[in-house]
């Protein structure tokens, strides 16, 4: 179990002296102690030093109170700690709390030294009052520096310099994702996450939002783009994406996405050193914006400059689109060699398909990777048919039938996806066709498969079509020559010549009862990132030790 946290009722005016001690415990609503302290009054001063302590003692409490969900292998979707959330004051404070928690998130304030104090001493070396803030700050300040008795060792002070922060987005995470009441009745800090408003939206609240609120999104913007490198920070973003339609609105009309694609490319690119849910987390939130079709426009048009982190390949300079296709295709590749995860592979494919149409200028190694890729699976189906045909035992040709089902599906995503290119962006894409032609063997064999006929019409008409000019330009012909011939035959192909298929459009939905992964997933992040905390492994029943 966890090191017991401070007591609440001393200190709490320190932080909201505008409400007397005793209202705090009036009738069955003891559950708002610890909700009044997290909020300050009017004209306090959030961040005081003291207060950050105190703050700080506040979220590690609920979160210590919620902890009981750790012990349970099912989803819990009562309590008493449950029940005093979900009604009385702590329904009234709903969206003040949630509203100081991403505060908190946001100010990404560091811990105060210890010597820092609100009061002043007294000579006579400080009353009770004194005596207890003291006590409480240089307590804290040992747990934050020094791990304290119950933390990871070394842990806190390295991987989390942002303790209140931290344990502030926890929080939130764990409250936005408690089940709905009974008969129905919603979650409010869920509803409070996935309606809030900017601040300089200036339309009027409706009477039936109960739970909305306004922030700065520009600033909770900066700190999601900032804060990537956690899972609870992706996670949040994750969540203000697929939830709350005033965010995403806000996001996607940034003129400076890449702040925001970056950390998740650089996420996906180190999928080595990565947990699987982090990795699922940032890929489908590039699912989520790919479904747009102004992101997959602007993308294209942000040029960024040595990319340093990307190994395989010096990159001087390339659109943000581009990166985002070399990215997503080596995922796909890792997972082809390593985890073999058909869910990862469907999504990857998926933000590559509501990409497609709008590709735009892609770099050269960006056209040769996707051309590569169609290689890797093209030999993949040949070695699978190869055993399958070989194979006498019933059984496993069962299983080599299933599998060659499974990369033919792969392989049909493939050739829709360059299908998609060629047809709504032929001209605008050199690049793709010098590597299409550059590899046209590979095409050959799926020619009269029966699975593959109708789109590969295109894709023969197109390599038809610029072979013919290329004879006719002559022999021996330079890269640049070459470039040159299909630029002006790009212009010159009628567009009725190609065939037009239905929109290449997916998107995410979240399966049936999410909480039974969303659930487990949070209390694993406060498991292993909550700071000070420590529970013992050996009684946790909700998730196992090596999950994610």
């Amino acid at each position: 179990m966890p090191r017991s946290a401070v007591h609440l009722a001393g200190p709490q005016y320190l932080v909201h002296d505008s409400l007397p001690s005793q209202s705090l415990y009036q009738g069955d609503d003891r559950g708002g102690a610890a909700l009044t302290v997290l909020l300050p009054g009017e004209g306090a001063r959030l961040l005081w030093d003291i207060t950050y302590s105190i703050l700080f003692e506040a979220v590690t409490t609920m979160l210590v109170l919620l902890s009981y969900q750790l012990f349970h292998k099912e989803i819990l979707r009562d309590g008493l700690i449950y029940q005093y959330l979900m009604k009385g004051r702590c329904l009234s404070l709903t969206s003040q709390l949630v509203k100081t928690l991403l505060y908190n998130f946001i100010r990404q304030e560091k811990c105060p030294p210890p010597a820092t104090h609100i009061f002043e001493q007294q000579s006579d070396g400080g009353g009770l009052l004194y005596g207890l803030a003291s006590g409480v700050a240089s307590g804290l300040w040992s747990v934050f520096a020094l791990g304290g008795a119950g933390s990871k060792p070394g842990l806190d002070q390295e991987q989390n310099p942002l303790p209140l922060s931290n344990q502030s987005l926890l929080l939130l995470l764990v409250l936005a994702n408690l089940t709905d009441g009974p008969n129905n009745c919603p979650n409010p800090y869920r509803q409070a996450v996935t309606c809030f408003k900017n601040t300089q939206d200036t339309s009027s609240i409706p009477t039936e939002q109960h739970h909305m609120f306004q922030i700065n999104f520009n600033s909770l913007y900066t700190a999601l783009c900032e804060q990537q490198r956690s899972n609870q920070a992706t996670l949040i973003l994750y969540t203000l994406l697929h939830q709350n339609t005033n965010m995403r609105t806000y996001m996607l009309s940034r003129t400076d996405m890449e702040n925001l694609v970056m950390p998740i490319l650089k996420i996906l690119y180190h999928v080595e050193d990565r947990n699987s849910h982090h990795v699922y987390m940032a890929l489908i939130i590039l699912l989520i914006l790919t479904e747009e079709d102004t992101f997959n426009r602007s993308i294209h048009e942000v040029v960024l400059k040595n990319i340093t982190w990307y190994s395989e390949r010096s990159l001087t300079e390339i659109s943000l689109g581009s990166l985002l296709i070399l990215v997503v295709i080596r995922t796909i590749q890792f997972n082809m060699t390593r985890t073999r995860d058909k869910y990862l592979h469907t999504n990857c494919l998926a933000a590559l398909a509501n990409m497609s149409a709008q590709f735009r200028c892609l770099h050269q190694y960006a056209a040769q990777r996707i051309i590569s890729l169609f290689a890797l699976l093209s030999k993949k189906h040949n070695k699978i048919l190869e055993q399958a045909t070989q194979s006498v035992r019933g059984l496993r040709r069962a299983d080599y039938a299933q599998d060659l089902n499974v990369i033919e599906e792969v392989i049909r995503m493939m050739l829709e996806i360059i299908n998609s290119c060629l047809s709504n962006s032929l001209h605008h894409n050199p690049n793709l066709v010098y590597a299409l032609l550059y590899k046209r063997e590979l095409f050959e064999q799926f020619r009269t498969h029966p699975s593959f006929q109708d789109i590969m019409q295109n894709l023969e008409t197109v390599i038809g079509f610029f072979s013919q000019r290329l004879e006719a330009a002559g022999t021996d012909l330079s890269v640049e020559r070459v470039q040159e011939v299909i630029m002006k035959g790009a212009q010159a192909l009628p567009k009725d010549r190609l065939k037009k298929f239905p929109e290449l459009k997916f998107r995410y939905v979240e399966e049936d009862q999410p909480e039974d992964f969303f659930i487990p997933y949070v209390w694993s992040l406060v498991f292993n990132s909550g700071v000070g905390l420590n529970w013992s492994p050996t009684g946790i029943e909700l998730f196992s030790r090596d999950s994610g």
